[in-house]
């Protein structure tokens, strides 16, 4: 990518020239084009990997010998403290549970971020992946908590069940995994993001097509490249229905003669609506009836069934899991890979207020 650097000192700054040319792989993608996030994720990596030492934080980018693009880096992610007369402690602040049977508890917010975290689990998980779930889900405690006083186990986000739920799924290596998602909680303790001063949800998905989607509900939420993903064995999934089955899901016959037909389709792909036969049927529906993996998807039709491929895992909103499992491969802290996939957002901690 880069090939070699120099620092040279304008005025009393120091400034750092990085040099590629247009052969290498690369190059193209990092060009004037390319978002300065990505470049400032990149280039702290390359500081890092290589023992540099540059005490500036202005950066230009040298393509064949010519300045091409020029940008600002911060080495350490910002986390705001914000005093505050109310304790926000995991093991302080409680929160009430309405639990799947409608029965409500009340438990710290410690215990409650152990359960959504371990029901959520994938394999493989970095610590600093953990930290970055675990700032979101406590994000969505302090949020519902605020505005509903309750939170419902099942959401639209995730789910919580009680971390002694998982003894024997987890065994034998349950004290290890409690252990490792117990320090994850412990190494963010009161810290949440938001955007202009309120609670952001914790979206999160799996992989997605190579990019997050931006969506003008929640204005925080931008797209941002994820090429990783791509790479995700998680990123084509191939799932075959025979007619009869559909016809008893959708309550209407289907057999290989009945149209299927993609209405309307997002920029990205993702299918928003479609028609089979003479029924209009969400996107999201469809989704969710034949527990599909995401809405970027394809039919193929065959004699006696269809065959849908499906590209990415969840909703491509957010957080995405496997990429953030290579950003913190090359380096990045939990800051970091909320920064990169959350760019809009504030991440702030709660500091108790000493008494006067």
């Amino acid at each position: 990518m880069f090939y070699r650097y120099e620092i040279k000192n304008i005025g009393n700054e120091e400034v750092l020239y990085l040099f590629l040319t247009m052969n290498y792989e690369f190059s193209k993608e990092l060009g004037s084009n390319s978002s300065d996030s990505e470049l400032r994720r990149r280039t702290n990596n390359f500081i890092k990997n290589n023992h540099i030492e540059f005490n500036g934080n202005k950066v230009y980018l040298v393509i064949d010998n010519v300045i091409v693009k020029a940008f600002q880096i911060s080495k350490d992610q910002k986390i705001d403290s914000l005093p505050n007369k109310k304790s926000y402690d995991d093991l302080e602040f409680m929160v009430t549970v309405q639990l799947d049977d409608s029965s409500i508890v009340e438990i710290n917010l410690r215990d409650y971020l152990l359960g959504a975290l371990a029901t959520n689990m994938v394999p493989n998980l970095s610590i600093e992946v953990l930290k970055a779930m675990a700032v979101l889900y406590r994000t969505y405690a302090y949020k519902q908590m605020a505005e509903y006083q309750v939170i419902k186990a099942t959401n639209e986000f995730f789910s919580y069940k009680p971390i002694e739920y998982y003894k024997i799924s987890f065994a034998p290596d349950y004290d290890g995994m409690v252990a490792t998602i117990s320090e994850a909680i412990k190494q963010t303790n009161s810290i949440f993001v938001s955007y202009e001063k309120e609670y952001i949800l914790p979206f999160i998905h799996i992989c997605n097509h190579g990019r997050t989607l931006e969506d003008s509900r929640y204005p925080y939420l931008s797209s941002v490249s994820s090429l990783w993903d791509s790479s995700s064995p998680f990123y084509v999934d191939t799932v075959n229905f025979s007619y009869s089955f559909l016809s008893k899901i959708f309550h209407f016959n289907i057999d290989k003669d009945t149209n299927f037909q993609m209405l309307e389709v997002s920029p990205y792909g993702k299918v928003l609506k479609l028609k089979i036969g003479n029924s209009t049927i969400d996107g999201k529906k469809f989704m969710n009836l034949l527990h599909l993996k995401s809405q970027f998807l394809s039919i193929i039709i065959n004699n006696q069934s269809i065959s849908v491929v499906t590209h990415g895992w969840g909703d491509a909103l957010g957080l995405s899991l496997y990429g953030a499992c290579h950003l913190a491969e090359n380096g990045c802290s939990f800051a970091n890979i909320l920064n990169y996939y959350f760019p809009k957002v504030t991440i702030g901690k709660y500091i108790k207020e000493l008494s006067s």
